[in-house]
């Protein structure tokens, strides 16, 4: 294919890219950006080129070695649910922007710890962008049939104009924020999308090697098979392997953790936690299906060319040499893709942890402090732009001096094992608060030095002295000192080796100086912070220690110089508001501190912002005892809360039970007042009508006519009848509430006893022309005091009478057995009772004031004395709830 051709597809696919970055850009709310779908997509930045090329060209020389490097994620992904969400929660708290603020913020905010991630960092992922460089330039140049490395012009390099193309775009969208904090939905909207692609085209080159060229998996495995050293391609070889296993496992592991791409899209780029829940399964799929063809296009690359020449790119060389471009260029812009997705994800959090933890604290820090906002904010993303290109550049240079020597593979591997030199302060920090910023800084320096020497030095002096003698004799001569078989150990794989002695001597440092030397009570705060992450956020809001004067308007200028006047007073405000504190608050205290550095943490770091918040604050330095003693207050602070909170709580019921009662009791007194009132009403009436009868019949001489003598004396005897009951009604009550009324319990006819009642009624009942009907006819035999549940009946028909209208008043009485209960009711078609009234209706003193205008004859004690009969009966009393018309009162008697 024509240079300018394949020059042609590529601009136009990043101009692809560059659009639906932009696009993720401006609908940064959409669904289609914010799903778990894309956030996984994005995980797999994990597949770079050393998968799409790499992992063949293993494949085809060692067989299934490859697997190792993918089977540690798939390990790690259900982790994720505790590790990673926890990881996540801290950043979120504290506005991490990259691992070396992760790692320095765990250690107290230590400047230097976070200089020293960084550079390992860079030298962990320079080589492995390289390595990217490396394959664009190979493929470019298998496609076009041209050599694309010109060792004297670079200028006719056309991979130098990759890097700088991906530079560009780094740059571009990378640092359109100062607060490296904040999402970038763009860039991982493009990494997503590459995600598909890559993935599809590598399934369609699989597919077509597989199936079109060969007839499935099983020819291409019979006819490998019987090639020659087939078993080594398939099996593993013994205890050696094993252990190279074992240790390539491990160390992918640790990657998928503390790679800075994959910190920065499984962790800063995350939305929402929940996202997690279906990447700890949909990642490991994508991982499968990536590598479900490699072996078989290894094998099938093998029986193709008789040789692995090139092996790593079987994918372009065989549709070439079946004449098919199409899918040859198809392929070539899959393997692109898995480039700029690493290159594009792994500058852009490099360039933070660069400006944030070397450039800014370590020379820029004072000329910050000294500019305005918007100058501040323009230099801070020129630092990170000159960055990117410095890191890919850096990358080329390392593509240049050290491509012929070393593979995609060999490649990946030196970056894993640098990096994974941050994996004992990353991991165990999070789980052990002993681990101080001492042992963390001399445990990465030894593991990133026996790194250095047992895999790094060993190809670099090869390629400049053009020996192996290095290799062959060790430093010095020395052959305990051979940089691939330190101390004898002879049968590891070179970065099995290398893993293995600097990460032994990486934890044994960590951990030995982590017990000889205690942390600054910083360092002890922030790993408690770390360690406990169930209760980080209330933590890491009231527990900080910190001892000194600071005031708030210092802070404030601080904070001006980098967010700007507006976001500063709003950022303080919101503060105020969340703690309750005046606006105009002078002293600061360790809350507000705490605040301020994260505040300033996502523009210009952990520590530098550590740095700027105690320049204009005199800390005093805490004693060990000090700490202790204000952790112990905080707890016992904790404690006394949550007491004085059960009491206040406490209280609170006691005092809502207390009100209750007593507008309980006012309405009794009401009540009570109103029903003395009536019973006075009530006695005094027939009183004054027997006195005026009385004195009538005195007064009058015996010429009265007899007719209304009797008339007179008629009315005299009613109104002493009623008189008489009402004395009953008060003294039946008083018994019943004092308990001195006694039940004659005999054994009678149910069916008699409502007859009885609806008789001594049933006059009433005629003159208001309302029916009373019995409708159970049946006799039944019950043990009850006659004469009181006499009254039950008559009290409960009377009130019935009362509220039903005359001529259209209907009253039916009912019985029903059921277990040993004889149930009665009595219902009407009245005025039925109010929803309010239902749970007061039985109480004494009370009478409805809504059933009628005009308020209802009685003295409010007949249900009163109904339910007591009833449950001195150990019987039950109820009215029916939800009745559309008139009311229904039902209770029961037991039997046996």
């Amino acid at each position: 294919m024509n240079n300018y051709t394949l020059i042609t597809i590529i601009i136009l696919y990043l101009a692809v890219l560059f659009y639906i970055a932009f696009l993720g850009e401006k609908k940064h709310q959409s669904k289609w950006v914010n799903n778990p779908y894309v956030y996984t997509l994005s995980l797999a930045v994990y597949c770079s080129a050393w998968t799409y090329y790499g992992s063949i060209g293993i494949a085809a020389n060692s067989g299934i070695d490859f697997l190792p490097i993918y089977l540690g994620p798939v390990i790690a992904a259900p982790l994720w649910i505790l590790v990673l969400r926890k990881i996540i929660r801290i950043s979120k708290q504290h506005k991490i922007s990259s691992i070396a603020d992760f790692i320095s913020l765990r250690y107290g905010n230590n400047r230097f710890l976070g200089a020293i991630v960084t550079i390992v960092c860079l030298f962990g992922t320079i080589p492995y962008i390289s390595l990217q460089l490396k394959a664009v330039s190979e493929t470019f140049g298998i496609l076009s049939d041209n050599t694309s490395y010109n060792s004297t012009i670079i200028l006719n390099d056309s991979t130098f104009y990759v890097a700088l193309i991906l530079a560009i775009f780094a740059t571009f969208f990378g640092t359109q924020n100062t607060d490296a904090s904040e999402k970038h939905k763009g860039i991982i909207a493009s990494v997503a999308f590459e995600s598909v692609l890559k993935l599809v085209f590598f399934l369609v080159i699989g597919g077509y090697i597989t199936f079109f060229l060969f007839n499935g998996t099983t020819d291409i495995y019979d006819k490998i098979s019987v090639t020659e050293n087939f078993e080594q391609l398939a099996t593993l070889g013994g205890v050696e392997d094993g252990f190279n296993w074992f240790f390539m496992i491990a160390l992918s592991f640790m990657a998928i953790f503390l790679l800075p791409r994959q910190f920065q899209v499984s962790v800063l780029e995350n939305n929402r936690e929940k996202h997690l829940k279906k990447a700890i399964w949909l990642f490991p799929l994508y991982l499968l299906l990536f590598n479900f063809f490699v072996i078989f296009i290894a094998w099938a690359g093998r029986l193709t060319f008789g040789n692995t020449e090139n092996a790593e790119y079987y994918t372009l060389l065989i549709p070439l040499a079946e004449g098919h471009t199409f899918l040859a260029t198809l392929v070539f812009l899959g393997g692109f893709s898995s480039v700029i997705s690493m290159v594009i994800v792994s500058t852009l959090a490099l360039s933070t942890m660069v400006s944030n933890n070397l450039i800014i604290p370590y020379g820029f820090l004072d000329k910050f402090i000294k500019n305005q906002p918007e100058r501040n904010s323009k230099y801070i993303k020129n630092i990170r732009r000159i960055s990117i290109f410095i890191i890919i550049i850096s990358a080329y240079f390392f593509y240049v001096s050290f491509s012929k020597e070393l593979s995609l593979y060999s490649i990946g591997l030196i970056s894993f094992v640098i990096i994974s030199q941050l994996a004992p302060s990353f991991f165990i920090g999070l789980y052990w608060n002993r681990g101080s910023s001492k042992a963390a800084i001399i445990g990465i320096i030894v593991g990133f030095g026996i790194a250095i020497y047992t895999l790094v030095l060993p190809f670099t002096l090869q390629a400049y002295t053009g020996t192996d003698d290095f290799i062959q004799y060790g430093l010095a001569g020395n052959e305990a000192l051979k940089p691939y078989a330190l101390f004898g150990i002879d049968f590891l794989s070179p970065p099995a080796h290398a893993f293995f002695w600097s990460m032994t001597f990486n934890m044994l440092s960590y951990l030995m100086f982590s017990l000889l030397s205690k942390g600054n009570y910083r360092e002890r705060n922030y790993a408690e912070m770390f360690v406990d992450s169930k209760n980080f956020s209330t933590l890491q809001d009231s527990a900080l220690v910190w001892k000194g004067e600071a005031y708030v308007a210092d802070i404030k200028n601080v904070l001006i110089r980098f967010l700007g006047d507006k976001r500063a007073t709003r950022a303080l405000n919101i503060f105020f508001t969340k703690y309750k504190l005046p606006k105009d608050t002078q002293l600061a205290d360790a809350r507000l501190i705490n605040f301020s550095e994260k505040l300033l943490t996502g523009s210009i770091g952990s520590a530098s912002a550590k740095i700027l918040i105690a320049g204009v604050v005199k800390e005093e330095e805490i004693s060990l005892i000090e700490v202790l003693k204000i952790l112990e207050e905080s707890k016992e602070n904790i404690v006394s809360n949550k007491v004085l909170l059960e009491k206040s709580n406490e209280l609170s019921q006691l005092s809502s039970k207390l009100k209750n009662a007593n507008e309980e009791l006012v309405s009794k007194d009401k009540q009570k007042d109103e029903f003395l009132d009536t019973v006075a009403h009530e006695l005094k009436t027939p009183i004054t009508g027997i006195r005026a009868a009385t004195e009538l019949l005195m007064d009058e001489d015996d010429d009265m006519p007899k007719k209304i003598k009797t008339q007179f004396l008629k009315n005299i005897l009613q109104d002493s009848e009623r008189l008489g009951r009402l004395i009953n009604n008060i003294l039946d009550f008083e018994k019943l509430e004092t308990g001195r009324l006694h039940l004659d319990i005999r054994s009678h006819d149910i069916q008699k006893t409502i007859n009885r009642a609806i008789r001594s009624i049933s006059q009433i009942a005629v003159k208001k022309k309302i029916k009373i009907i019995n409708k159970n006819v049946h006799s039944f035999q019950v043990k009850f005091d006659e004469d009181r549940i006499l009254q039950v009946l008559t009290n409960l028909i009377s009130n019935a009478i009362k509220f039903c209208e005359p001529k259209s008043g209907e009253i039916i009485i009912d019985f029903k057995i059921g277990n040993n209960t004889v149930e009665l009711s009595v219902s009407d078609n009245g005025k039925g009772i109010p929803e309010e009234d239902h749970n007061y209706i039985f109480d004494k003193f009370f009478q409805s004031q809504n059933q009628n205008t005009i308020k209802p004859q009685g003295s409010g004690l007949g249900l009163a004395i109904t339910k007591q009969i009833v449950e001195k009966h150990k019987g039950k009393i109820w009215a029916k709830k939800g009745v559309k018309k008139g009311a229904i009162f039902v209770f029961t008697l037991p039997f046996k």
